[in-house]
């Protein structure tokens, strides 16, 4: 039994919307033993590369420094509560 809800779906439905075909997960570390089943999916259903972040995730104000450098399409990151902000440049 799974303890939350990723909405894998929703971020497959953004992931196609906006043709990205480099995505970066961010996870946090209760969630990270389930990266690659989440990369496995949106790989299988959208055909993204899928970057997984490793380090740390303490919540929205916590994105991952250099994704502009690696060509990063989109970031996901997972979390406790809903986060709507677009950050510039993004």
């Amino acid at each position: 039994m799974t303890l939350y809800n990723t909405e894998l779906e929703k971020a497959i439905t953004r992931i196609r919307e906006i043709s990205a075909k480099t995505v970066c997960i961010q996870l946090p570390d209760g969630m990270k033993p389930e990266a690659q089943k989440i990369t496995d999916e949106i790989n299988s259903k959208t055909g993204a590369r899928v970057l997984i972040w490793l380090g740390s995730n303490f919540g929205a104000c916590d994105i991952p420094l250099g994704l502009q450098r690696m060509n990063v399409d989109l970031l996901i990151s997972w979390g406790h509560n809903k986060f709507n902000k677009k950050v510039d440049g993004w």
